[in-house]
Order: C-alpha cells, then sequence, then structure tokens
C-alpha cells in the first residue's frame, strides 16, 4: 500500500498532531494534502490504497484556512493608488510580506484617484496564484470615486465623481478596462446608481455600498439591485442599523469590520458580531505605512501621519498646487486614513474585544471574504477537494507557518533552526 513513484507521481502529506478548523469547529484530525489540494482520507486509503508519503508533526497547533485581505491599500512602503511603472513589483513585495501574517490571497486596494491612475495601474495588477512568491491576488478592490462627499474620509474632495448620464460609460471611462476588477465601492444614494450596480454584477464584479449618506431604504433596492458587501461598516458609513437590517429576510449580506483597536470601538464590534455573524467580514485596510515606523507616508493623492497606532490625514496632495488648498489639509487632521494593523493583529484583537469563539474568529478572516467572492468552494476552507492554503497558529493565535498549495511558504524564524 506505500506509493508508486512513477511519472506522474505526487506526494502525500500528511499534517499530524493539529487541530484543523472544518465545518465551524476545530476538530482533532490530520490534514491530508497531495497536488496543492485537501484529500479525503478515507477515500485515499479505501479507494486508491494509499498511505502518506511524509508525515509533518503540528506540535499541537491550529490548522485554520489561509486569511483573504478584500481591503489593503499597500504596505511596506508600497502604495497601490502610486501610478508609476513599478506597480507589478510592489504588489509583489506586498504579496511576500504578508504571507507572515497569514494572508493567503487578497485585494489590493485603490483608494480615490484621477482616471488617469486607474488606467495605468489596473492593467499591471492581474489576477494571480499564490505560492512561495506570495499571496495570490483575487482582482482589485476600487474604493471610489463614485462615493459621498460628506462621507469620504481620507478621499480627496478634487477627485470624487457621480454617475453622469451615460452611467455605466462614465464608469468605463473613469476605471479603463475593467477585467482585473473584483470589488467595486460606491455610494447608492448617487443618481443612477442601480443602473451601475447590475451591470457591475453582470460582469461578475462584487458591488459594496461605502463612504455613503444612503438611509436604509435606498441601502435596500442597491442591494435587490445587486450589492452584497458593506464597506467598512461604522466607519465613514451607513446608520449603525444597516447591515443587520440589510441581513434579515434570507439576503446574505457580507460587511467589513476594521479590527485594529482604533478605527471600531470594541462594543461597535460586539453589536456587529451579535447582530449578523455569518456575515462579518475582517479587513484591514492596511496603508503604505503598514510595517513602518512613525513619520509621514501616502495614501493615493493623500498623505498621512503615523503616530503610534494611528494613521490620519496631514497633507492634501491633489489640493497642493490650488488656491482652493483647504487648510485643514495642510495644517494636519483628524481624519482616519486606514489601518497600520496586519491581518492576523485584527484576527486577535477581534477575538479579545468580542469574546467570541476562536472558529467565529478565524472564519471572519477566511470563510466569510471566501464566501463573500464566491469562492468558498477552494478558498476559505479545509474541506476535502479545496485548494490547500492555510495558516498554522499557537494557542493564542501568533502565525507559526504559512501553506500555500501545500506548500510552506513562511515560517518562524525557531522553527528554521
Amino acid at each position: 500500500m506505500r506509493n508508486g513513484k512513477g511519472a506522474a507521481w505526487v506526494p502525500v502529506i500528511q499534517f499530524t498532531n493539529c487541530r484543523i478548523l472544518r465545518g465551524r469547529k476545530l476538530l482533532r484530525e490530520d490534514l491530508w494534502v497531495r497536488g496543492g489540494r485537501i484529500l479525503d482520507p478515507e477515500r485515499l486509503f479505501f479507494e486508491e490504497r494509499l498511505v502518506a508519503d511524509e508525515q509533518r508533526d503540528c506540535g499541537g497547533c491550529i490548522l485554520a484556512p489561509g486569511f483573504i485581505d478584500v481591503q489593503i491599500n499597500g504596505g511596506f512602503g508600497v502604495d497601490f493608488s502610486q501610478a508609476t511603472e513599478h506597480v507589478g513589483s510592489g504588489v509583489a513585495l506586498v504579496a511576500q510580506r504578508i504571507l507572515s501574517h497569514g494572508v493567503t490571497s487578497f485585494c489590493p486596494t485603490l483608494v480615490t484617484s484621477p482616471p488617469e491612475v486607474y488606467h495605468k495601474v489596473l492593467p499591471q495588477i492581474p489576477v494571480k496564484s499564490g505560492g512561495p512568491h506570495g499571496a495570490g491576488v483575487l482582482g482589485v478592490h476600487l474604493e471610489g470615486p463614485f462615493i459621498s462627499r460628506e462621507k469620504r474620509g481620507a478621499h480627496p474632495e478634487a477627485h470624487l465623481r457621480s454617475f453622469e448620464a451615460n452611467a455605466f460609460d462614465d464608469v468605463l471611462a473613469t476605471y479603463g478596462s475593467l477585467d482585473n476588477v473584483r470589488i467595486v465601492t460606491l455610494a447608492p444614494e448617487l443618481g443612477r446608481s442601480h443602473e451601475v450596480i447590475q451591470a457591475l454584477t453582470a460582469r461578475g464584479i462584487c458591488v459594496s455600498l461605502g463612504h455613503s449618506v444612503a438611509d436604509l431604504r435606498a441601502a435596500e433596492e442597491a442591494v435587490q439591485s445587486g450589492a452584497t458587501f458593506i464597506t467598512h461598516l461604522f466607519n465613514a458609513m451607513l446608520p449603525v442599523s444597516a447591515a443587520p437590517a440589510l441581513g434579515r429576510e434570507g439576503r446574505h449580506i457580507f460587511y467589513g469590520m476594521i479590527s485594529d483597536g482604533t478605527h471600531t470601538n470594541p462594543a461597535a464590534l460586539r453589536i456587529a458580531h451579535r447582530a449578523h455573524p455569518q456575515g462579518l467580514v475582517l479587513v484591514t485596510d492596511a496603508i503604505p505605512a503598514l510595517g513602518l515606523g512613525n513619520g509621514r507616508h501616502t495614501l493615493g493623492q493623500q498623505e498621512v501621519e503615523v503616530d503610534g497606532l494611528t494613521a490620519y490625514v496631514a497633507v492634501c496632495l491633489a489640493t497642493l498646487s490650488s488656491s482652493r488648498a483647504c487648510s485643514l489639509c495642510l495644517q494636519g487632521t483628524k481624519t482616519l486614513s486606514g489601518s497600520i494593523a496586519p491581518m492576523d493583529v485584527c484576527v486577535r484583537h477581534f477575538l479579545q474585544a468580542t469574546g467570541c469563539s476562536v472558529e467565529s474568529a478565524l472564519e471572519a478572516a477566511s470563510l466569510h471574504p471566501a464566501q463573500l467572492l464566491g469562492l468558498e468552494k477552494c478558498k476559505g476552507t479545509l474541506d476535502f477537494g479545496a485548494d490547500a492554503d492555510f495558516v498554522v497558529l499557537d494557542d493564542s493565535l501568533h502565525v507559526q507557518a504559512t501553506y500555500i498549495s501545500g506548500e510552506l511558504v513562511w515560517q518562524v524564524e525557531e522553527a528554521k533552526q
């Protein structure tokens, strides 16, 4: 019953002495992997009459699906919203660095920018599988420019847009090709937004409601048109009652939350989780200052000031050459401008702040974003047949190792020795 080693031989790896997250429970079972996918050991043994070629002792650790970050603006000095000739290498750097935080897939996010930025940047960020080089790219998240001026947050007012007479044609003129786009955040109260939502969802693009002053009725109409996500709930967003209400009547609505200890009060995290736990998606909303120290950094057309764990808009670069420059922008503001907390930190803070189960905290960073994107058959799960993208965690949920397609792509230094 040993495996044959012919030309098509692919080794079977058995991860032992672990607890795996499957079916919303941590189970004391082994994880079996072959050819980048998770195996059913009973079928392997009884139908193929094979056993493992290699066993790896996990030391009692937790094995959870790899984290998926659907809103990350950059990191480690890389700004996805900067139009350069080296966008691809910047995305690759971030993809490699976030492996240490358990992220195996992500959606590079562009904040509100002028059309020429989208036209130059978007073709440089194709969908890409993950591996030793870094986390996989699932498609770009476009946050803006079709958002509310009143709730623009850190987005530069000079580049905000509304839907004109041609509606979806205006979207295409702004963004250019949508081939690499996975999510678009927009404000549903903008005129003709429902036409745009329907056109985007018809192309398989997830529409998220965000940076909005819409009331519940407008949000419900947007959901009926096809919207399925709410961008960073409680931050420059719809009233606090919106997400739980939209999640009723059988409509599966997801909502993002920034659980970094700064953006969202612990009480708000608890309220949202208790109201609609199956829709909660943890996002980092990380900015280019992620992984760097205090000081000034960019975020698209803005300059931000990082002080400790907080990042504020410091200078509005879009207005520096304009006589209409806002004095508050130039002198510094108290407008939050994204997070500098990586995903594993957000998971641990969410667990502590809400008192939820470990399983719930882990699924909010894995299964739920996969479901949002319609990828739950292959991502965000350790079910048989799924991609073998997973993270190895100790009991305090610190990352010990990260695997993509069953291949070790990162591990803590102590384990290397």
